[in-house]
């Protein structure tokens, strides 16, 4: 196996709970722990409301683990109680064990769910830009899924992560407005040996001229 080089910044990371961390001490299979990672990663990366995995979903690929050991380590996360197990005629789903996670598997126990939101597809890899918007501006819906999507073939990742920065340091939490700095970094150029400080120091340049324009808009 060649040695890792290394995360990056272009990549998403995925949110572990504290809770979870805190146990890790009491979870001695190495099944129940990938299932559980796995679960949590899988879940992360779903859109849309339906988020739950079917069992077909732990492949022994992504896992490293025989059928046997993945159904032991998801008896264990189910036993443990990190996971949920919901059953609806013929179909079985598993949540995380999560406030959204207990509400949806209770939907779906009751029938209140719609064959289109069942997500059977592999995983949404979910680039920075994506957990950019979301972290400073909001829910991500279709139309602004497909400009962030022509945002990053436009524009380094460095260039849209500093320019989400600004626009968070002038508290100003629109798409358009982050867009507009780009545009111009493209245009007019951009100083690359200011350091990040420097750009969020600098940002008022940013409200105060063309750039006011952008300011709480949709």
């Amino acid at each position: 196996m060649p040695p890792f080089t290394g995360f990056t910044s272009k990549e998403t990371f995925t949110q572990i709970p504290d809770s979870l961390l805190l146990m890790m001490n009491e979870i001695d299979d190495i099944a129940e722990l990938k299932v559980t990672l796995y679960a949590i990663w899988r879940i992360e990366h779903i859109e849309g409301y339906f988020r739950a995995l079917c069992q077909t979903d732990f492949t022994e690929k992504d896992l490293g683990l025989g059928g046997e050991q993945i159904q032991n380590g998801l008896e264990k996360a189910l036993a443990r109680g990190t996971m949920l197990k919901s059953t609806h005629d013929a179909d079985t789903f598993y949540f995380l064990n999560s406030p959204r996670g207990r509400l949806a598997a209770e939907a779906f126990a009751k029938g209140n769910w719609r064959e289109s939101a069942r997500m059977m597809s592999a995983p949404l890899m979910k680039s920075n830009v994506f957990k950019l918007y979301e972290e400073n501006i909001g829910a991500l819906t279709p139309l602004v899924s497909e400009m962030l999507r022509e945002a990053e073939k436009e524009y380094s990742g460095e260039w849209i992560q500093e320019a989400f920065e600004i626009a968070a340091g002038r508290n100003v939490r629109n798409w358009k407005y982050v867009e507009a700095i780009l545009k111009r970094w493209k245009e007019n150029g951009k100083d690359e040996r200011k350091d990040k400080q420097d750009v969020i120091k600098d940002a008022k340049r940013y409200t105060d001229s063309e750039f006011s324009d952008f300011i709480n808009r949709d």
